[in-house]
């Protein structure tokens, strides 16, 4: 039975018999898939590349947060998480505002929505040096075309015809995967979840900082949220003024393909905020372009695992995607690799499918809590206020992020501690020729 002791140590004792290391591909350089590969090197696996199809990575993005129970799991595996701290948001609190007056709802610490808070760009960045200083081969544009769920060794071809193999291929291709119809055996198209979102990120002009009708927020690092029937609008300022980002989340049933590319449409931003605070109304006004992101989700997956081999897995929004509500997804990703890594330690290499359907079945229940925390938070702000008149209290805790809870959460150590339990009932499971479903 693995101990409740400090997680590494117990983790040390059970696994330091377990020799050669497992051989491993990442599909999926993005930030799940450098936090895959990170745990795997630190566990003793050997990463044969992380894949990702396009040539060259952009400054794409704006605003992610990580929360403690991602950099719990960050440092443990060796990394400098100061370098994401230094960059981040420096401000303190963040404010719940009145939609209309800007009038303040509720403060709290920025800790309690998602850590800190930065440009996506410039953590990812972060997340690929780390990568890169563990010897880890970034194989840029080679685009993973099929899969072959083979045991003992399942392989991918790339566009250009080359086959890799591996003994497990995790696939953190996002939510667009092309592993998850492998898993699922057909396509699941995604579901509109009634939202999109306007998104901007930009370094404000002198003339911006000048203006008093513009510069309300731009003089220190600050998060605000303004919130209305159906609406709100997060506001981002990081670097001492010298960056700013906004999100405006509307109703939107349009059917549009999920991207962080499609060009927004000022034209309707400023019509949804005509009656917004006029602090940030203007600000936000005067942006000269945007992008619009249909939110979009998919339901929750039966499996995780490919159904032949076993050791063809998903991670990160290929299979637990989760709303911009929950601040959460980067850090769930996170937590996910690590439960990976110390899964395919603490079995063979004959029996990487008992890791993998562990893996699973330990992180289901655990990403739908976080999900869940988004889309209550978004329909609390969405709806507090419609049957509210202006004058009329709300009470702050009806606003407040609700994400602190989430962070004394040890991934790794919850594995070990549930580990023979979990072992048993999937071997069960093997046993009796019937894997149980996910949901």
């Amino acid at each position: 039975m693995v101990s409740h002791e400090e997680p590494q140590k117990a983790y040390q004792r059970v696994v330091s018999h377990h020799t050669p290391p497992l051989r491993a591909i990442v599909v999926g350089a993005g930030l799940g898939g450098c936090a895959t590969a990170i745990a795997l090197h630190h566990h003793g696996h050997e990463v044969v590349a992380v894949l990702d199809k396009v040539r060259a990575f952009n400054r794409l993005g704006d605003s992610l947060g990580l929360g403690e129970n991602a950099y719990r799991l960050l440092a443990r595996w060796g990394c400098n998480i100061k370098e994401i701290q230094e960059i981040g948001n420096q401000s303190p609190t963040m404010k719940i505002r009145r939609w209309h007056d800007g009038k303040i709802l509720a403060e709290q610490p920025l800790m309690d929505m998602a850590g800190y808070i930065g440009h996506r760009g410039d953590y990812h960045d972060i997340f690929l040096k780390w990568v890169g200083e563990r010897g880890i081969p970034i194989r840029m544009g080679c685009e993973v075309v099929a899969y072959k769920d083979a045991d003992p060794t399942p392989s991918l071809t790339l566009a250009s015809g080359e086959t890799l193999t591996a003994d497990v291929i995790v696939a953190c291709d996002g939510i667009k995967s092309l592993a998850r119809h492998l898993v699922l055996g057909a396509r699941d198209d995604p579901v509109s979840s009634g939202y999109a979102c306007f998104r901007a990120y930009f370094e404000p002009s002198d003339e911006m900082r000048a203006d008093p009708s513009r510069n309300a927020f731009l003089h220190e690092d600050s998060v605000n949220f303004w919130i209305g029937p159906d609406t709100h609008v997060v506001q981002n300022t990081l670097r001492g003024g010298r960056e700013f980002n906004w999100i405006l989340t509307h109703k939107d049933d349009g059917d549009v393909p999920e991207s962080w590319f499609q060009p927004g449409d000022m034209d309707e931003v400023r019509r949804l905020v005509a009656d917004l605070d006029p602090d940030i109304r203007e600000a936000i006004k005067s942006t000269e372009k945007c992008l619009d992101w249909k939110i979009c989700y998919r339901k929750p997956l039966p499996t995780w695992v490919s159904p032949d081999s076993h050791r063809i897995v998903l991670l990160g929004d290929s299979c637990h995607a989760h709303l911009p509500t929950s601040a959460q997804g980067a850090s769930q990703a996170c937590e996910s690799a690590g439960v990976l890594a110390v899964s395919l330690s603490l079995v063979g290499r004959k029996d990487v499918k008992i890791a993998t359907r562990a893996y699973e079945k330990l992180r289901f229940p655990r990403t739908r809590v976080s999900q869940t925390h988004g889309e209550d938070l978004r329909d609390r702000w969405h709806n507090v206020l419609k049957n509210v008149d202006k004058d009329i209290e709300v009470d702050p805790e009806m606003v407040k992020i609700k994400n602190r809870p989430l962070y004394a959460f040890d991934s790794e150590k919850d594995t070990m501690e549930r580990w023979d339990g979990v072992v048993r009932l999937v071997q069960a499971e093997f046993a009796n020729g019937k894997i149980e479903l996910l949901c």
